[in-house]
């Protein structure tokens, strides 16, 4: 039997590499040799010839085309941002034209953000909360409200199957001690990270840099994270001073979600 596998859809901030607007190094590169072309951030989850997708930003469409599916059942929110919610009437209008309802999960207080924002999609996604928990390709998976600072909260998931634990947690910063206790015991952590270092001032910040983020690492002491959700700020083709342990998403990459054996 083979493992499950998780692919990076998209490894980008709220804007995206390159941003419109902006002609710096990366954002240059980005449009040159696309090294550091990222989407909004969004991951796949397989298992076997079943899958589902974390978030579903502007980007889902590119994304669909990019892994060759021309539909998806199921889809796990994060938070109600609209980097992270942005495809969602593009979801619901596929499922419309394929005669289907696609089955869209999240805790409450998002779905009915969701809701309000586009009112039409209950009629083509059913939207179940997963308050409590829910069970998705055989993985185990329970949310929590994480600080995301002046942007409110987003969500965390931690997934567990057939003994391998792991975590997604793509928009936070400044995590309290109750906010960390489900970040404990992962074998692998995927953790947002905006900038290498973030010089505007905290109040103003949304995500944790790569600076505060090796703290953060150094408490929890995962077996293997990765970094995602960067902005134009991080350009891989340096040689950034990452912890041991931990290596930077880009587009498409593939990652085995079992024990190394």
């Amino acid at each position: 039997m083979s493992a499950d596998q998780l692919t990076f859809l998209g490894t980008g901030d709220a804007m995206g590499v390159p941003r419109v607007y902006c002609d710096c190094a990366v954002c240059a590169e980005a449009r040159d040799t696309g090294m550091n072309r990222r989407l909004r951030s969004s991951v796949m989850i397989e298992s076997g010839a079943d899958f589902f997708l974390v978030d579903c930003g502007p980007d889902w469409r590119v994304m669909m085309e990019h892994i060759g599916q021309r539909t998806v059942r199921h889809i796990l929110v994060t938070h109600p941002h609209f980097d992270h919610i942005g495809g969602l009437p593009e979801w619901a209008d596929a499922c419309r034209w394929l005669g289907e309802k696609g089955n869209l999960y999240a805790p409450q207080e998002v779905l009915s953000k969701i809701v309000e924002q586009y009112p039409w999609l209950p009629g083509n996604l059913e939207m179940t909360a997963v308050d409590h928990g829910v069970q998705l390709c055989g993985w185990h998976i329970i949310c929590w409200r994480v600080n995301h600072g002046k942007n409110g909260y987003s969500y965390a998931y931690r997934l567990e199957k057939n003994g391998f634990v792991w975590a997604y947690n793509s928009d936070s910063i400044d995590l309290n001690a109750e906010e960390k206790a489900h970040l404990r015991g992962l074998d692998l952590l995927v953790l947002g990270t905006s900038f290498v270092h973030e010089k505007a001032a905290f109040a103003t910040r949304s995500v944790y840099d790569m600076r505060e983020a090796a703290d953060l690492l150094a408490e929890l002491k995962p077996r293997q994270t990765i970094y995602t959700h960067m902005s134009h700020d991080v350009d891989v083709r340096r040689d950034l001073p990452l912890p041991e342990g931990v290596r930077l998403a880009c587009t498409g990459m593939k990652v085995r979600l079992a024990q190394e054996s």
